[in-house]
């Protein structure tokens, strides 16, 4: 997908921007989308900081790059575990990732961004009945998390 410069400024904006406010600082690759004049001048406008990562060096921003590894390995055993289904479990395999604790930042993803630990429909550890959604989904849900949550767990080992 070949997007316009236009077309990143305004998902940027809508996405990003309008939800979570402007960033004080963006680490990113040398894509030309990203190093042309546009997007530096549109967040210096901002007051949003840019850094660039040297080219097959991305270790300039070890937290990035320890976060790609960890996802790389969880998505890894997912695949290898959930087979031709993997990618219908892309948000199951988001919702641990952002609320697992995480030490760089002492809490996790979730907390941070929105200040409360995340409420959620399903337990951890044990299901109960849930008359809305059936408990033979929040039971397949549970294991699939559960799942999900030890391939984070081995990952970040």
């Amino acid at each position: 997908m070949t997007s316009t410069l236009d077309q990143l400024a305004r998902l940027y904006v809508d996405k990003i921007v309008s939800q979570y406010g402007v960033p004080v600082s963006i680490v990113s690759d040398r894509d030309p989308r990203f190093t042309s004049k546009f997007w530096p001048s549109l967040q210096k406008t901002m007051g949003t900081g840019l850094k660039f990562s040297t080219s097959f060096h991305p270790q300039i921003d070890g937290q990035s790059e320890r976060t790609i590894q960890t996802l790389e390995d969880m998505l890894r055993a997912c695949v290898l575990q959930l087979k031709g289904i993997w990618d219908t479990h892309l948000p199951l395999m988001e919702f641990p990732y952002n609320n697992n604790y995480q030490s760089s930042i002492g809490m996790a993803p979730y907390e941070a961004l929105y200040g409360r630990p995340c409420r959620t429909l399903v337990c951890w550890n044990e299901v109960g009945e849930r008359k809305l959604v059936g408990p033979e989904l929040v039971q397949i849900t549970t294991n699939n998390i559960k799942l999900i949550r030890e391939n984070l767990r081995i990952a970040q080992d």
